[in-house]
């Protein structure tokens, strides 16, 4: 019986079927033929709406939302440029750093290619920029920033991992900031190359970019100094980036409309938000039947029979998070977490570097062949086909995967308990 539920539920799968019906119905299932009413299931999507953090999420998407609707990310770009411009792969660096921003700011949901994209492909190539590094560039940056504050992907980590999400966003910060350094090295090495000239610095572009930028220069600082500092919680932190941006951009800037734009990004962010929360309050049904069955410890039992060493136990884990990244995103976070994180620590590893070792594989699968999420996104934003992506984007991609490499076994050069 238990084998046909489990067909069923692929082959609905396979058709389309949305993905909290499955986990939900999985979870009813498993309950009722372990002779537990069906109640817990819905038990767990109760206490859902009773956690402290909740309302972080929401929020946080609204103003990413809200900023990606209006003209910052081009005054973004603009002052990036007006900073590193007059470095050899200076318009390369500047775009790295707005979109990993951008991309902290938003969530990850694919507006940083949508929003940035076109704007930075006609620049960069106008330079002289190669077109594969151009690709690429763009390709990576959809998912960077996935470890800055207020990182969706964090929060419900956090969540899930029953973990702090202020910790979370501390120990993501060196790692996410050595990821930008290594790949602006390689834009400049790139930019060497390929002999782009160096813009020259001025002061009055500096003066007028930071002067256009002046309302939105402060928002890094805000949010994630207040975090680190312990002035507020992520979840103030959301409530005061929300209200900022939103008197921003309707009030201050005037580029958006109260009554006219507003209701509409509310209702798109929201829709992104709604499908999480059905995910997650049926997934944690889910997850209480694998805790009372006590089936990480199963796994784990297995797993050690075969992998005894725990250096071993991490190149199998960061396999398998590339491949579970790579095919599903928020869904990974909220089925797989639950399973690997007992398991993980069973062989020693830290919860917060778990964290870290878990977001970082996300950023990279969002651009893992053949089915990462920013593939699909740049295919369609720059009408390329995907082999072409997947050529651009491996240089990228075996960078991050360096990066990855340093962070699970040296997360004492990044301050990260192993």
């Amino acid at each position: 019986m238990g084998i046909l539920i489990a067909l069923i539920i692929l082959a609905l799968a396979f058709l389309g079927a949305p993905v909290f019906s499955l986990i939900g119905g999985g979870a009813l299932y498993l309950f009722w033929a372990a002779g537990i009413d069906s109640s817990a299931v819905i038990v767990e999507m109760l206490r859902l709406a009773s956690l402290p953090a909740l309302i972080a999420i929401p929020l946080f998407t609204f103003a990413g939302y809200v900023l990606a609707e209006s003209r910052s990310p081009g005054r973004m770009l603009r002052l990036g440029a007006a900073l590193f411009g007059f470095l050899p792969g200076g318009l390369a660096i500047a775009a790295l750093c707005a979109t990993a921003i951008f991309t902290a700011f938003t969530g990850a949901s694919g507006v940083t290619i949508i929003a940035l994209g076109g704007l930075l492909y006609p620049m960069l190539t106008k330079q002289g920029y190669p077109e594969k590094f151009t690709l690429g560039l763009i390709t990576t940056t959809g998912s960077l920033g996935l470890l800055f504050p207020p990182s969706l992907p964090i929060i419900l980590y956090g969540l899930i991992a029953k973990i702090s999400i202020d910790s979370l966003f501390k120990a993501g910060l060196l790692p996410g900031l050595f990821l930008l350094a290594v790949l602006s090295v390689y834009a400049l090495t790139v930019a060497k190359r390929a002999g782009i000239q160096k813009q020259s610095f001025s002061w009055v572009e500096l003066k007028n970019a930071a002067r256009e930028n002046a309302w939105e220069i402060p928002l890094p600082f805000l949010i994630i100094g207040g975090i680190y500092r312990g002035f507020f919680t992520a979840s103030e932190a959301a409530s005061i980036m929300a209200f900022y941006v939103l008197i921003t951009e309707v009030l201050i800037h005037r580029e958006l409309s109260l009554l006219r734009d507003i209701p509409k990004i509310a209702v798109k962010s929201m829709m992104l938000v709604g499908a999480i929360f059905v995910v997650l309050g049926t997934a944690l049904g889910f997850t209480n039947y694998l805790i009372d069955a006590q089936i990480p410890d199963q796994i784990f039992a297995w797993l050690h029979s075969f992998v005894a060493s725990k250096v071993l136990f991490l190149v199998i884990l960061n396999a398998f998070l590339l491949v579970i990244n790579m095919v599903e995103i928020f869904s990974a976070i909220i089925i797989v977490v639950p399973i690997i994180a007992p398991i993980a620590m069973n062989y020693g590893i830290d919860p917060i570097h778990l964290g870290i070792i878990f977001l970082l594989n996300l950023e990279i699968g969002y651009m893992t062949p053949p089915l990462g999420l920013n593939l699909f996104l740049s295919s369609s934003r720059f009408d390329k086909k995907l082999p072409e992506l997947y050529s651009a984007t491996l240089s990228f991609w075996f960078i991050l995967l360096g990066v990855l490499a340093l962070v699970t076994y040296f997360p004492q050069l990044f301050f990260i308990k192993p």
